[in-house]
């Protein structure tokens, strides 16, 4: 199988990318917080299900827990085939490749930003974080 080389934004790019992230994000995190409830919901119900007659109410779960599991994966898929890698759902970040006087790092966004403004290290991670010089 060939592997496609990596995409590298520019500031300029990654930020042109910003409204439909955005919308692709919430979608997102709207899904990850209904799976959330889903997930705590059988956990409260699986271990008395059988005994109380709730498994058709477990079933249910179940399926609306595999249904947003395959809706999420879809969703984060049409985000990485952008070039884009979603790290943290729950935040709403992403961070995108890019190069910076010649070695490889992040541009990062989180949802509730109103644009890209902030790069770190491939190791540096979220906390790494710092502003872009304009």
């Amino acid at each position: 199988m060939e592997r496609r080389s990596r995409r590298y934004f520019t500031v300029e790019e990654a930020r042109a990318l910003v409204p439909r992230l955005r919308d692709m994000l919430l979608a997102l995190q709207s899904e990850k917080r209904e799976l959330d409830r889903e997930l705590n919901e059988l956990r409260r119900i699986a271990p008395l299900a059988f005994l109380n007659g709730s498994a058709q109410k477990l079933q249910a779960h179940e399926e609306r827990i595999a249904t947003l599991v395959r809706a999420i994966r879809e969703k984060v898929r049409a985000v990485h085939e952008l070039g884009v890698e979603v790290k943290d759902l729950d935040m709403g970040l992403v961070d995108f490749p890019s190069l910076r006087d010649g070695r490889e790092v992040y541009l990062c966004w989180k949802v509730d930003e109103p644009t890209v403004a902030f790069w770190h290290e491939l190791d540096a991670g979220f906390r790494g974080r710092q502003p872009l010089e304009e």
